[in-house]
């Protein structure tokens, strides 16, 4: 449970969340007793989960870097970010170019009210935070905070990690995510993590059924499927892998099976 703070009158707290389920397995304390009770039944019934957890979270900072270092990105939309969980995104980006900006966007309550976490920017860059629903990318591009941030004719990196997989078809992800490219410029980028059932086929569809059990289906995707988000795009080597397998760089110290991961991961740039 919370040692925040922050006021729960929009917070459902009988009800387990996704943000403060991943908060729980990996060790926070932004959660309520629901959110627990459902990170020990999903573990219980996948043992390897926080380790699936830790790698999509090491591939973010990796990519971020990358972004950052290699691709001299100065220009940031995380979308679906999550609990602060340091280092957050633009702590990474910061570490780089001081001067970076970052537009964060979730729409769950708890985040907004923890999102001063969020906007402890360098004094040379800047942060802001958009409440909205991934569903509705016209309201996270109309958003003031993201115009008044960002400055759509030059370069930016969209970050989609670990959130797709909560978008059904009916909703149509590949699409949604098409909008949020639109704008950007050449020479701009997406990043992606995508929830698969590819490795660990009868595993993760048991903590698949925990989430649907809580009103969290989910739709895992196929590697055909989750390279098709980066179609039209220039994919960065080494391509569409999981998690644990791009760009590794020597810091994550416990040995990965691949089966332990449910997660593909890529990054590409829009020509």
């Amino acid at each position: 449970m919370s040692d925040n703070g922050w006021s729960a009158d929009r917070i459902d707290t009988e009800s387990a969340h996704s943000a403060r389920i991943y908060d729980y397995i990996l060790g926070g304390k932004d959660y309520y007793p629901a959110d627990k009770e459902a990170g020990i039944a999903m573990s219980r019934e996948w043992p390897a989960l926080p380790i699936h957890m830790r790698a999509n979270r090491d591939f973010m900072n990796r990519a971020v870097r990358y972004l950052a270092e290699e691709a001299g990105i100065r220009q940031f939309l995380d979308i679906g970010t999550g609990i602060p969980t340091s280092p957050n995104l633009h702590e990474i980006a910061q570490a780089v170019a001081p001067d970076s900006r970052v537009v964060y966007v979730d729409n769950d309550p708890i985040v907004l009210t923890l999102s001063q976490g969020l906007l402890a920017s360098t004094p040379e860059g800047r942060t802001a935070y958009v409440e909205a629903d991934m569903c509705e990318p016209a309201t996270i591009l109309d958003a003031p905070e993201l115009r008044e941030t960002l400055d759509l004719t030059r370069p930016v990196a969209l970050t989609v990690i670990a959130i797709v997989h909560f978008v059904l078809d009916k909703d149509d992800a590949n699409g949604i995510v098409n909008r949020l490219l639109e704008p950007l410029p050449s020479g701009s980028y997406l990043a992606m993590s995508i929830g698969t059932a590819d490795f660990a086929p009868a595993e993760v569809a048991r903590v698949a059924r925990e989430y649907a059990a809580r009103d969290m289906p989910m739709r895992l995707r196929t590697e055909d499927e989750a390279n098709r988000f980066f179609d039209g795009l220039e994919m960065v080597e080494p391509g569409l892998t999981q998690v644990h397998k791009w760009r590794p760089d020597g810091t994550v110290t416990e040995t990965i099976k691949d089966e332990d991961i449910a997660m593909y991961g890529a990054v590409a740039r829009k020509p």
